[in-house]
């Protein structure tokens, strides 16, 4: 049987959710060949939470609608000792799927070790693991970046590397 020869380059938002930061990048391709299109870290400024989430939403919903991805890649929901940190993420995480939600995109989400096995080869390696594997496997501008927009690269990665058949 003869392999399917149509291929289909798929653009991928994918999110390190966080309450202080976001790590936002947007990827286009497969897992062979992935594309940075863009990357950011949003840092929404200090306040009410309710005003952050605001940010939070508002800042996914428009990469959104500027990138028009066909799927959102966000990060599991892990759980640190820290319960005060990990509901605050968990409702930054409600903020970007309302988003999703708003713009109806799908979402998959993936877990940090399919993440770092995705892209360093060991799904229990480190921040710093991570942050020298993603350039060697996608091409990026020369910037500045927070190790949250790498995770959001990095997640990216692992989302074009885990795609599933994108239906026609």
């Amino acid at each position: 049987m003869l392999a399917d020869t149509k291929t289909h380059a798929m653009r991928i938002l994918a999110i390190d959710p966080g309450f202080d930061r976001l790590g936002l990048a947007i990827l286009e391709g497969d897992a062979s060949k992935p594309i940075l299109i863009w990357s950011d870290c949003v840092e929404p400024a200090k306040g009410e939470p309710k005003e952050r989430l605001a940010e939070v939403f508002s800042s996914v919903q428009k990469t959104i609608r500027k990138y028009k991805p066909e799927m959102m890649a966000i990060e599991t929901l892990f759980f640190s000792t820290n319960k005060k940190t990990a509901m605050r993420v968990a409702e930054a995480r409600g903020a970007i799927l309302a988003s999703a939600g708003s713009e109806k995109i799908i979402v998959r989400e993936y877990s940090p070790q399919t993440v770092k096995l995705a892209v360093t080869g060991y799904g229990n390696a480190d921040k710093k693991a991570v942050m020298t594997m993603v350039p060697r496997l996608i091409s990026l501008t020369k910037k500045a970046r927070l190790d949250d927009e790498y995770d959001a690269i990095a997640l990216g990665i692992a989302a074009l590397a885990n795609n599933y058949p994108h239906p026609d």
